[in-house]
């Protein structure tokens, strides 16, 4: 079962999917928690993990909240965005919102940010999901897939019609482009869940996007 919010004014998918016995993965708890607290009590599910697809704020904005409530939940983020978790966070958005000028935005957001306790690496598994480490949007994107049942959370990696933006620091039009080709060798009838937008399937964006 997988469920949709869209979160936070960039309109993000926070998705939460079950893996059984009570238990879900909340992918990118961008924003709006309280939305979140009441999806997760109306579906009776209980968060194993917390899964960052990257550390964009848009991904992240609700995690200080949330974290406290679920204190035996996993925060598992790519072991190459850990920094923008825990006690060096705030610097670290700092830098990246004035290369971009907008200095001041994290400052008006801004609420501590846990640590992340699960520090992901390419192949690794949380419960039914492989993680695929996907660089080009950010250097630790990342996707999970469940090759049994062919779904992939794809993050801004992959939208149904577009594909994630590369000028924002870190990003890397070359690297997506190989994240790009990694996803489109999987089986073309996968569902693929983004970071924003509707879902759609592997075969449609290859297609769609010729790559």
């Amino acid at each position: 079962m997988v469920n949709q919010l869209i979160v936070h004014e960039l309109q993000t998918n926070c998705w939460i999917t079950s893996i059984g016995g009570g238990d879900c993965i909340v992918i990118d708890p961008g924003g709006d928690e309280e939305a979140i607290f009441a999806r997760l009590e109306k579906l009776q599910l209980n968060p194993m993990y917390f899964v960052l697809t990257h550390a964009h704020f848009d991904h992240i904005g609700a995690l200080p909240s949330l974290a406290p409530f679920f204190p035996k939940a996993g925060i598992a983020i790519h072991h190459t965005e850990a920094a923008k978790l825990g006690p060096h966070a705030l610097e670290n958005h700092q830098r990246d919102f004035n290369a971009v000028g907008y200095p001041s935005y994290v400052e008006t957001l801004w609420k501590p940010l846990p640590e992340a306790t699960i520090l992901l690496k390419e192949g690794e598994t949380l419960g039914p999901y492989t993680v695929m480490h996907l660089p080009g949007h950010s250097p630790g994107s990342i996707a999970l897939y469940n090759e049994e049942e062919k779904t992939l959370f794809s993050g801004d990696t992959l939208f149904r019609a577009g594909v994630g933006r590369t000028d924002l620091p870190g990003g890397d039009e070359h690297l997506l482009l190989q994240s790009l080709r990694r996803i489109f060798a999987l089986d073309g009838d996968t569902t693929v869940y983004p970071g924003h937008g509707p879902a759609t399937t592997i075969r449609r964006e290859k297609t769609a996007l010729s790559y």
